[in-house]
């Protein structure tokens, strides 16, 4: 009954809608044409009875330690790191983030300090419902700017068909996006996702397993609105445990 960690929330359709894709990641190294960035992660679970860690280095910009509890009904999460800022140093940053409920429904938020201000960064906070049928939730982020609701839907698992959408609404710019996909594992070790959203940019990513657990994926993007727009092509590999 245990209703996992914050980032659990959503997390099955905004993997679909939004992971392997070729867009900007908010971490990462520019040169000439070329944008590329190195992340390692490590978690070491049952630390203690429920409790695991996790360490992440993202180069050149960050690094973080965090400690998960999880037990039933309550899931727990605090870290501690470093981030870089815009005059190339580094910033001291914490997060705490918890959820309570269960399997079914959960309830959680997310919080960011800046531990050189002294100031609350980032908080956002969500609701998940989750059947075998229909994952949907909703999301406040963005300091309270942002409202998310999205719903994912397995069509067949064995095939990892599924389908998900996001409604997407900004508050200060009063902008609404609708974002919906599709994904389908053409053989066992291929997978295919497909996205389009009100904004006029259609995107598709294809990601095969060459060896066990290594991954390679390579996606496009296309804005339809902008005539002048050339299609974005992206590589990406991963080895997942």
């Amino acid at each position: 009954m245990n209703p996992g960690l914050y980032f659990a929330i959503g997390r099955k359709a905004r993997d679909l809608l939004y992971k392997d894709y070729a867009q900007p990641q908010p971490l990462q190294i520019r040169y000439q044409s070329y944008d590329w960035s190195f992340d390692f992660s490590c978690q070491i679970e049952e630390v203690l009875p429920g409790l695991n860690t996790v360490f992440r280095v993202v180069v050149p910009d960050s690094s973080q330690a965090e400690l998960q509890y999880l037990r039933d009904y309550v899931g727990f999460s605090a870290g501690i790191g470093l981030k870089a800022n815009s005059a190339h140093g580094f910033d001291p940053i914490a997060n705490i983030s918890g959820v309570i409920g269960s399997t079914v429904v959960s309830l959680g938020a997310d919080l960011g300090i800046d531990i050189t201000t002294r100031t609350l960064n980032k908080f956002s906070a969500g609701l998940s419902l989750n059947s075998a049928f229909l994952i949907a939730s909703m999301t406040l982020s963005d300091s309270c700017d942002s409202v998310k609701a999205s719903v994912y839907h397995p069509l067949n698992p064995p095939t990892m068909t599924a389908i998900a959408a996001e409604l997407k609404h900004r508050i200060s710019r009063d902008a609404t996006t609708l974002t919906f996909g599709a994904q389908h594992a053409l053989l066992p070790y291929t997978l295919v996702k497909a996205r389009m959203n009100t904004d006029g940019k259609v995107s598709a990513v294809l990601r095969q397993e060459i060896w066990q657990r290594f991954y390679v994926s390579i996606a496009g993007e296309l804005d339809l609105r902008d005539k002048n727009s050339i299609p974005r092509i992206g590589l990406s590999m991963a080895i997942k445990h």
